[in-house]
């Protein structure tokens, strides 16, 4: 195999040389424009520092082209015994108003419980006073209608459902642990902060399609976790992030902060975080889902014998990163020698136990040295 190294010379000269250029305008004399050298000519410059000049350079130029990046705030924590989800606030319709959605990035779209819910959670254990959104109290509200152009596709995605009778376009999901909801689909004003440079924030808003939720099954109508809806972050047309890129206001991307520690919480941005030291894992493309290349698993630096087959993905299997699932699955071909791994590493340390059939381990609260 040869080796790449003769190749890095000519890459670090290449992206040092800045040279006086001569910039002609058609129609009138030439004139010179003087660029600067962005390193000494001496001086060598590592790959790495080159990289993330481009990427301080391509995010200055991806604000430059949709105005700048929208924040959100991030709350809950990871903690099964706690929230066990994230969530974060966004406002609808006009005077808007404010709710809790939980983030999930396994599903597409953004909906809220309508007021016309009976049997939806009217309380919530996690502290916080949920809201119910109504479409008539609203003045930039409006019905989505089957011929509307975003309900038009989602009929062939089956995500969307239309009655001749009603013209009205709505929806009923089920999610992977069960739970479900129906409902239809409105158009009104998201509003949110959109961060245009290190201290200025503007106030904006758009009009958006999102689902008011009429019915409400399995998980979601716990009163311990209840929250106002659900924020899906997936790559199909009708997830926020694809219809305010639609319109020009945000990139295409986003970018997703979770604080494991304390009280949890962390950020949500649309548009890209350029952090030097975060490291980049390829997505699988044309999925329906953020799908990894997962290869191997080791447990205390040794690679644990399970076949790659196994984590192959196809229309069926696959590794997915999934906000809205508390916690990690594996396979059983991988959950049992990865357990067996573990055990195998703390056994000394803890007493393993098994809790409703789960392989928990007890560790002593006092600390021999």
């Amino acid at each position: 195999m040869p080796s790449s190294i003769p190749n890095l010379p000519l890459i670090l000269a290449f992206a040092a040389i800045l040279l006086t250029a001569a910039v002609v305008h058609c129609g009138s004399p030439a004139s010179l424009l003087t660029l600067e050298r962005a390193f000494p000519v001496n001086q060598r410059v590592e790959l790495e520092v080159l990289r993330a000049r481009d990427q301080a350079r391509h995010g200055r130029l991806l604000r430059g082209v949709v105005g700048g990046v929208v924040d959100f705030t991030v709350y809950g924590t990871s903690d099964p015994y706690l929230v066990g989800l994230y969530f974060t606030k966004v406002k609808l319709g006009s005077p808007p108003r404010e709710f809790n959605v939980q983030i999930d990035t396994g599903s597409d779209i953004l909906w809220v419980t309508c007021d016309s819910c009976n049997d939806c959670p009217r309380t919530s254990g996690l502290g916080i006073e949920l809201s119910f959104f109504d479409a008539s109290s609203s003045s930039t509200a409006a019905l989505v209608s089957c011929s509307h152009p975003i309900c038009t596709s989602l009929v062939q995605t089956t995500a969307a459902e239309c009655s001749p009778q009603s013209n009205q376009c709505s929806y009923s999901f089920h999610y992977g642990d069960g739970s479900g909801t129906t409902g239809y689909y409105v158009s009104d004003l998201l509003y949110f902060d959109t961060v245009l440079g290190d201290s200025l924030i503007a106030n904006s808003s758009a009009s958006i399609v999102f689902g008011c939720s009429t019915y409400q099954s399995g998980d979601l109508t716990k009163v311990d976790k209840a929250i106002d809806g659900i924020f899906g972050f997936g790559q199909q047309d009708l997830s926020v992030v694809s219809q305010l890129s639609s319109l020009g206001m945000t990139p295409k991307v986003f970018s997703h902060c979770l604080k494991g520690e304390g009280d949890g919480g962390g950020k949500l941005v649309l548009g890209e975080i350029l952090e030097p030291n975060i490291i980049y894992s390829p997505l699988v493309p044309s999925q329906s889902h953020y799908n990894l290349n997962l290869q191997s698993i080791s447990v205390n630096g040794q690679l644990l014998s399970i076949d790659p087959a196994v984590f192959a993905t196809s229309n069926n299997q696959g590794t997915i990163v999934d906000s809205g699932t508390t916690l990690t699955y594996l396979v059983e071909t991988a959950y049992d020698p990865f357990v067996s791994a573990i055990t195998a590493t703390v056994s000394s340390s803890t007493t393993p136990v098994l809790s409703k059939g789960n392989q928990c381990y007890l560790v002593s609260t006092r600390l021999v040295s």
